[in-house]
């Protein structure tokens, strides 16, 4: 129902210049429980309901998708292509992000075709100035393909990927998104564990979309 919500108020709407299309892949693999699901979705629609980055989403027009990823054949658009041109089309998509039924269960974690999914799910969006991933995660990848060999392909398209390192303790995750995941122009926020999510997410989302990249 809330898919095809947003797909009637898109159309309803006529089309205006996009400065940013931003994907949000989340990672919903085996390492996530039921709990830290909960607190990914809701922590992502409260970011989209700050009103700082509210305003933003409709000054720029930013186009919103959600991805959700797992394994190496895991990975599902949730929420299709939402352009932000009034505070509705926020209020609406943050609602239907809290009503995300989750993808997949007890699957491994390959965020290289999680990437390779993302980078065409563009095609099949509207024409915005930038293209940027927003990679979250919780772990090194245990399936799927060469993690590097999908970031030089993202950095050829000219899309942007940056990463939501979720972790335990220490510095891994975070290294690792540093290391293999990000391009050039990237960045990596941490979350100390999920409970951290949304303070992250908040922040790594009005980085994102502000006019101070990098």
């Amino acid at each position: 129902m809330w898919r095809s919500l947003l797909v009637c108020l898109c159309l309803a709407q006529p089309a205006h210049a996009c400065r940013t299309a931003l994907i949000l892949a989340m990672d919903v693999s085996q390492s996530v429980d039921p709990g830290e699901y909960r607190l990914q979705i809701d922590g992502l629609a409260a970011a989209l309901r700050d009103p700082e980055i509210s305003e933003i989403l409709v000054r720029d027009q930013v186009a919103l998708s959600v991805i959700q990823w797992s394994g190496v054949d895991a990975q599902e658009v949730s929420l299709d292509w939402t352009q932000m041109i009034s505070p509705s089309h926020v209020q609406l998509f943050a609602s239907a992000v809290e009503r995300l039924p989750r993808a997949f269960v007890m699957s491994n974690t390959a965020p290289a075709e999680a990437m390779r999914h993302a980078l065409r799910h563009f095609d099949s969006g509207p024409d915005c100035a930038r293209r940027v991933i927003d990679m979250s995660g919780d772990g090194t990848p245990n399936a799927g393909g060469e993690v590097r060999q999908m970031r030089r392909a993202a950095e050829r398209s000219g899309v942007t990927v940056n990463g939501l390192a979720i972790e335990g303790l220490g510095r891994a995750i975070t290294n690792f998104y540093l290391r293999n995941v990000i391009t050039a122009d990237g960045f990596v926020e941490t979350a100390r564990g999920h409970r951290d999510y949304a303070r992250a997410i908040r922040r790594k989302i009005l980085r994102e979309i502000s006019s101070v990249f990098g």
